[in-house]
């Protein structure tokens, strides 16, 4: 088991170390078959969507009225399964983190009656969720959105694209954000959720990536759905995306952190097992230096998104800042600590079928997707001119 101290810290309740444990014991037997990228990964990841549902893992994405665990999403349970689901298993991790992406923003803001029609079923591994932000030239900046969703009687018709959709392809419905048009920019996007089977809705790309998992460029060609399909209030769906992206941002660093902590569990079996001038590689002062600078960015990234997830669990409207500093910093530091384990492994670290080579392919995208690590530097920057005025 990797280091487990961090557990002690102040920011978690009992609750919080007996599901690290109980999840830790789950994941050695049940995700060993998906350490490895798997030759379907579609039918990988609706196996492991039911998998996660049986272990009862998918109960920490939906509020306990529609089955779940906790009164309200509790991010230090989320960041927590996040860290300990990608040390076993990328895809198992990318799995649940759709579930709770995907319907995030239907348990924040959405009717009764829609999170009654979803949310016990993304519980149980009957729907696959997924998140329809990002669209040809509209990736960081959500403003650029060009889709548009425009009123018809008792319906809203959806035409344009969406690109670099997880889950695309396999996805049983899609949280969708498009151009309403009550107010310029940001203020006149809203937010919609589109059954996969509706017609006019179409997956006209499937998108191969070095990390495989279910990607796909999206075309809504005169979508027509139900208006009761609307979340919450028009013109309202960057606040939405924005405040959904404020709870699982911090989950994004915990998963960097969980390839940080198997990329460093590997470094530190190499270091042992492994001799270098008649002595094992751990007596060498560059390598103990090594091992200092990854431990150092571990425990810093841990710190950053605990506090970021305590901070929201103990009744903090928005974590923007705090997100976005935990984000940035776990996902820039978990390529760092696998690049360096990459480098203890010399030639090895580069060859197929070794962990940290895996690990290097799979930590890339977390520096990009759900914002990149450019966009979250103005974050902070804009949140601590806020503050200081």
């Amino acid at each position: 088991m990797s280091d487990r101290s961090f557990l002690n810290w102040p920011f978690f309740e009992d609750k919080h170390r007996a599901l690290a444990f109980e999840l830790e014991d789950w994941a050695k037997t049940e995700l060993a078959d998906y350490a490895t990228t798997p030759a379907n990964v579609d039918l990988a990841c609706r196996e492991l969507v039911l998998k996660l549902a049986d272990g009862g893992w998918l109960d920490y994405c939906v509020e306990k009225k529609y089955g779940g665990k906790n009164p309200s999403l509790d991010v230090r349970s989320l960041c927590l399964i996040r860290e300990t689901l990608a040390r076993f298993s990328g895809l198992a991790d990318f799995v649940f983190a759709m579930q709770g992406l995907g319907s995030g923003t239907i348990s924040l803001f959405g009717s009764k009656e829609m999170r009654e029609k979803y949310l016990p079923d993304v519980r149980s591994g009957k729907k696959i969720a997924a998140f329809a932000l990002t669209e040809p030239d509209a990736g960081s900046d959500a403003a650029a959105l060009t889709m548009t969703a425009e009123k018809d009687d008792d319906s809203f018709v959806l035409n344009g694209e969406k690109t670099l959709i997880s889950n695309g392809g396999i996805a049983d419905y899609y949280t969708v954000f498009a151009k309403t048009g009550e107010a310029p920019g940001t203020r006149g996007i809203s937010a919609f959720v589109v059954d996969a089977e509706t017609a006019g809705l179409e997956i006209i790309e499937r998108i191969e990536v070095m990390a495989p998992h279910p990607l796909a460029r999206i075309r809504f060609n005169k979508c027509r759905i139900p208006i009761n399909q609307q979340i919450g209030n028009g013109g309202e769906g960057f606040k939405m995306a924005m405040e959904t992206l404020d709870i699982f941002r911090s989950t994004v660093g915990a998963a960097a952190l969980g390839f940080a902590r198997h990329a460093m569990d590997e470094a530190l079996e190499r270091v042992e097992s492994r001799k270098m001038f008649g002595a094992p590689m751990s007596k060498l002062q560059l390598i103990q230096a090594k091992l200092g600078e990854m431990s150092l960015d571990i425990d810093a990234s841990s710190l950053l998104i605990y506090r970021a997830a305590w901070t929201k669990d103990n009744g903090a409207e928005r974590i923007t800042r705090e997100a976005a500093m935990a984000k940035l910093f776990a996902t820039e530091a978990a390529q760092r600590v696998i690049d360096e384990a990459v480098q203890i492994f010399g030639g090895s670290g580069v060859v197929s079928g070794f962990a940290v080579e895996r690990l290097y392919r799979e930590i890339r995208a977390l520096r990009i997707y759900e914002g990149a690590s450019e966009v979250q530097k103005l974050i902070i920057a804009s949140q601590t001119l806020k503050e200081n005025k």
